[in-house]
């Protein structure tokens, strides 16, 4: 690697440093470097300088076998930006220590694969137990992450709450059958709602049943899919709704292997009104090129749905430059962290569990990984607008009730003056104070 690049990871935080001067004072108990050995006086002798400054310095690994020195890691406890700041520090360690750094000198000896997996070794150990940490770990953990980060805070189900919204009004009263297809259904937390919605709509029309639902959904484990369709089923028939799940494997979260047997793989019948659910899912399909999220879009498109229903995080963590994305990227979760800071008690430990695991693992990749690797590749509304017009969706206004919904969603269950609800271009945006963070549209 060629570490006088303008976008290698220093030069970064030496722009966040500029940029960001409370971050610093903020961690400036833990901020000099520490050495990976003590056995190199120089070593020794720079790090004393260096506790002698108040502010925080990086260095660049050295590359000619001298000890290697550790990216500062504050504690993960602590204010909004302390808390931020330890997330990114983990996330720069890590690519410091991409491939073709040797492990021997590597700040931290971080190594990542293009599977987005770490291994992990303590700064100054010479034990040969290692922690792998991989994107896919831990499936479960990060399933409750997002059941988490669903109750505290408000931005999962403004989605979906906006979403369902479109998707009703998109349903004629009287029309006796409806499919979804929600791709990434996770647990389906969604739909519950849209049940109750669909079977209230029937009961204010004389001699009325609900409709019947089929629900295609998503991911990428059998069994979760089948146990999220088990849970919905018995919701429906509480309700008097007839009821089908029909789970769809994705396999290696290959998104692009979808796109190509979309069709084949999802059963329509003639009856039905279809309604596509896209939550916080279109950035999988972002890589160099936009080829196989046009080749989705067009397979979508064919379907010829009633509605698409689109939400996105508003961010731009696509851009290949890293220093942009970096710099982007710490807007985006400086906003996040400080709403979580302001809503939530210190003591929090879903909060806690949500900003590691969910929102660092998002961290780890926008900062960590480069090319085919890199799967948190959000992009800003005006980005999705003009990709789904190009090819051929046009643009449904979100309905005044639906605006009203979300106005008593933070009302009632999110009361914090922080959070900011804005219309623009007939779909809405939710965001922190002044900085938008979750758009959600509606397509035909």
């Amino acid at each position: 690697m060629n570490w006088d690049e303008e976008e290698e990871p220093n030069s970064a935080m030496r722009k966040v440093i500029k940029r960001k001067e409370d971050l610093l004072k903020r961690c400036r108990g833990g901020s000099e470097l520490r050495t990976c050995t003590t056995s190199n006086r120089d070593v020794q002798q720079q790090q004393q300088q260096l506790k002698q400054t108040s502010s925080l310095s990086l260095t660049t690994p050295p590359l000619n076998g001298s000890s290697p020195f550790c990216l500062p890691t504050p504690l993960p406890h602590g204010d909004s930006t302390e808390r931020l700041v330890h997330q990114f520090i983990r996330a720069l360690s890590l690519r410091l220590n991409r491939p073709g750094i040797s492990p021997s000198t590597a700040p931290a000896a971080l190594v990542f694969d293009n599977n987005m997996v770490m291994t992990s070794r303590p700064c100054g150990s010479t034990s040969n137990d290692k922690m792998l940490i991989s994107y896919e770990s831990d499936q479960e953990a990060l399933r409750s992450c997002y059941l988490s980060l669903n109750k505290i805070t408000p931005f999962i189900r403004f989605c979906h709450l906006t979403a369902n919204q479109a998707i009703l009004e998109s349903i004629q009263v009287g029309q006796e059958a409806i499919h979804i297809i929600d791709f990434d259904i996770m647990h389906g937390v969604q739909w519950p709602p849209l049940m109750q919605a669909l079977a209230e709509r029937s009961d204010n029309t004389l001699h009325q049943s609900p409709p019947m639902l089929r629900i295609t959904g998503t991911g990428q484990d059998l069994n979760v899919l089948h146990r999220t369709g088990d849970r919905l089923s018995k919701f429906a028939q509480s309700l008097g709704i007839r009821f089908h799940f029909h789970p769809l494997l994705l396999l290696n979260n290959d998104p692009t292997s979808l796109a190509i047997y979309l069709p084949s793989a999802i059963t329509l019948l003639p009856d039905e009104a279809l309604a596509v659910n896209c939550v916080l899912y279109l950035h999988r399909f972002l890589k160099d090129d936009s080829r196989e999220l046009l080749l989705f879009l067009h397979k979508i498109k064919a379907l010829n749905p009633r509605v698409v229903t689109v939400a996105e995080r508003e961010a731009n963590h696509s851009n290949p430059l890293f220093l942009q994305r970096f710099l982007e990227a710490l807007d985006h979760y400086t906003a996040l962290f400080d709403s979580l800071e302001a809503t939530l008690p210190p003591t929090s430990g879903e909060r806690l569990a949500v900003e590691q695991v969910w929102f660092g693992r998002e961290i780890m990749d926008i900062v960590a990984a480069e090319g085919e690797g890199r799967r948190e590749r959000h992009q800003k509304f005006e980005t999705w607008e003009m990709i789904l017009k190009s090819v051929g969706f046009v643009k449904v206004p979100l309905s005044p009730f639906a605006l009203s919904q979300a106005k008593i969603l933070l009302r009632l269950h999110y009361p914090s003056d922080g959070y900011q609800l804005q219309i623009l271009n007939n779909s809405f945006f939710l965001g922190w104070q002044n900085q938008s963070l979750f758009s959600v549209s509606s397509w035909q």
